[in-house]
Order: C-alpha cells, then structure tokens, then sequence
C-alpha cells in the first residue's frame, strides 16, 4: 500500500511538473509568435516604406528633369527677341497722286515692340535674321483715282495692289506675305506716282509685322 501511494504522489508531482513546462512552452510560444507577429508586421511596414521611398525618389527625378527643361525653355524665351508693329496711316485723309514714288509713312503707331519699325521713314529694320509675316492694305474713295501701293524689301518689289475707281463708291484691297530677311534688311510701302490712297480716323490704311522665328 505504501508503494503505491508514493507511486500515485510522484505521478501526480510529475503531471504538475509537466504541466508547469507545458505552461511555460505554450507561453513562450506564443511570446515567439507575437515576436514573429511583430517582425513580420515590421517587414510589411518596412516594405511599404522602402517602396514609397524608391517613388518619391522617382518622382523627385522628374520633377526635377521638368524644372530643369522649364528653366531651359525660360531662357530661350528670355534670350529670344520679341519683334511686332502695326500702325495706321494717317488722320489727315487723302494723300496723294504725287509725280513721285513716295514712301508712305505710317505715323500713327499701335503697336512697336522693340522699336524695328520707324514712324519718321516708314522703315522697318530686321534686328536679327529670321523669318517675318508682313501684312498691309489700300482704301480709295475718291472718284476716277488711280489706286495703289507696293510691299519692298531692300530694292525689291515684292507685291502690288491696285485697283481704279470709275464712278462712286470705295476701293480696297490688302495681302500679306512672309519673308527670309537677314539682320539690317528693311521693308517699307511705297505709293507709286499718279496713284493716290486715303485714311482717316477710322484707321483704314495698316501696315503690321511681326518675327515669327529667329534663325
């Protein structure tokens, strides 16, 4: 009887011991899974992390490449000349016939960014080479007048309008043109002898350029 007691004291001392190391393994168990939990979810953030970096990244090199290709077209703008005119006859009305050709002298100014046309000549100076739109008209109103003007570059005639008025009424016309110049040419419009236009307030006369592209 006494060995089996002691047998059933010392099974029972045993279960508690395991149970007390199965207690302490299960704890530690699940310390490595919150261990592992937390590593894992640290992995995850870290991923995360490097990934938005690596984009940022990626999106602060374009960034940059569109600031860099902003500030290059910036200092084209900047270094490109900026060229236009437009200007009206005059107020006074009829001008001519003259027995002369003449340069008509458009005095009534619009427009004149950097100062390539000149209101005193009726001379527009190309500053720099390139290519130009030039565009002008005529208007009559007087009674059996001959009309007409002449586009001119350098000593060139490069295009004429005319017309006749036989009877009553008006006469217009106008055209444009674009032209190569190279830096220094000049172009202007000249009122043949015997023909005669008129202009007033109403602005019906304009002569206008502009550079379309340097070169």
């Amino acid at each position: 009887m006494v060995e089996t007691f002691l047998n059933v004291k010392i099974t029972k001392t045993e279960d508690k011991s395991l149970e007390a190391r199965m207690s302490s393994s299960e704890k530690q168990v699940e310390e490595l899974q919150r261990e592992n939990a937390g590593k894992k979810q640290k992995l995850y953030l870290l991923a995360r992390v490097t990934a938005r970096e690596k984009k940022s990244t990626a999106l602060e090199g374009r960034m940059s490449s569109s600031e860099k290709e902003v500030e290059e077209l910036q200092r084209e703008n900047a270094d490109r000349p900026q060229v236009a005119f437009s200007a009206g006859l005059t107020d006074s009305g009829s001008v001519g016939p003259f027995k002369t050709d003449i340069t008509l002298k458009f005095s009534k100014v619009f427009t004149n960014i950097g100062q390539a046309y000149s209101p005193t000549t009726g001379i527009f100076t190309a500053p720099v080479r390139g290519v130009y739109y030039f565009r002008f008209n005529m208007w009559e109103s007087r009674r059996s007048t001959y009309t007409s003007v002449v586009l001119y570059h350098n000593n060139q005639r490069k295009m004429r309008l005319s017309d006749y008025i036989d009877r009553s009424g008006v006469v217009s016309a106008s055209n444009a043109m674009v032209l190569q110049l190279e830096k220094g040419d000049v172009v202007y419009i000249v009122l043949p002898s015997n023909y005669g236009v008129r202009d007033d307030s109403h602005n019906r006369i304009i002569f206008s350029g502009f550079l379309l592209f340097p070169q």
